[in-house]
């Protein structure tokens, strides 16, 4: 049972990562409570979808079609200047401090399906340059992938429960340790590292803001309801697994669960635009959706 209910699980996770630079049209939905971010040239407003879709998932792609959409940049990332930790359920994590003295506003950082590997600690580094303490977690164990294959096999292997402790520990240890003493605490991941922040999220009422970068999130509005966090949402719109259709899906469980302060943006690009530790990771497009990120962040972490 316990195998026939992974493989289940991965039906869910195999989600393609193709990417091709986005151009700059965003497409956002916004919930009943969401706080206007500010809006670039590049934006254009979208409605809000007013009536159940029908039937709209995910379209499926196989094991072998979902390895082959992956592609690990060939250039090392910058050397990390933070440091690593054990958290309180046994776990790894790598801690990067902004300058000055806590308190600090705070982010648990998810990894993508390659695990945390230089390129998830250098966006750390990069999150700390702007004023987070920024706190990435390892759900792999201390294991990073370099290719598609081992990259599967570390995925399949995560037990939902030892990641929630371990996403929870992350959360609990911004607050608490003195190095951070965050009054303000959000999430950020990628991909499978999306999934997991909104289910940080989820689990977490206390969390003040949660980012998920096109991962296969939640939509069933039962369980939406348990969101107490602001959420920032991003997608592509050639996303051949998470395509329109699912993130209309995902907002209308956004808008059912009632009172959620969310926003849903689609660029015209395809799954994992803005993946750091993708070989075609687009800077540009990625710097158009951080702009949003950061606006996001700012308005719910530092006020």
């Amino acid at each position: 049972m316990k195998k026939l209910a992974v493989l289940l699980a991965l039906l869910v996770l195999l989600v393609g990562c193709n990417d091709e630079a986005p151009k700059p049209s965003p497409v956002t939905s916004a919930g009943p409570a969401t706080t206007a971010m500010p809006t670039s040239a590049s934006a254009t407003p979208a409605s809000t979808a007013s009536a159940a879709p029908a039937a709209m998932t995910a379209v499926p792609i196989d094991e072998a079609g979902f390895k082959a959409l992956h592609q690990l940049k060939a250039a090392q990332a910058p050397a990390p200047k933070g440091e690593m930790l054990t958290l309180s359920d046994g776990s790894k994590a790598y801690l990067a401090l902004p300058e000055g003295e806590a308190p600090f506003p705070a982010l648990v950082v998810i990894h993508e399906w390659w695990g945390l590997n230089g390129h998830i600690k250098h966006w750390s580094d990069r999150l700390a340059n702007t004023g987070y303490a920024a706190l990435a977690v390892d759900l792999y164990g201390g294991k990073t992938a370099d290719n598609p294959d081992d990259a599967m096999t570390l995925m399949k292997a995560v037990d939902a429960e030892a990641a929630k402790k371990t996403l929870l520990a992350a959360h609990g240890w911004l607050g608490t340790d003195p190095r951070v003493k965050a009054t303000k605490r959000g999430a950020i991941g990628w991909c499978f590292g999306g999934k997991w922040s909104l289910e940080l999220a989820l689990a977490a009422p206390d969390l003040d803001a949660a980012v998920v970068y096109y991962g296969h999130v939640e939509t069933d509005a039962g369980r939406l309801a348990e969101l107490q966090a602001p959420l920032l949402a991003i997608f592509g719109t050639r996303d051949k697994s998470l395509n329109p259709d699912f993130v209309k899906k995902f907002s209308f469980g956004l808008e059912q669960a009632g009172g959620k302060d969310f926003e849903v943006l689609s660029y015209e690009g395809d799954h994992a635009f803005a993946n750091p530790s993708n070989e075609r990771y687009d800077e540009k497009a990625a710097g158009r959706a951080w702009d949003k990120v950061q606006g996001f962040l700012k308005s719910k972490l530092r006020r």
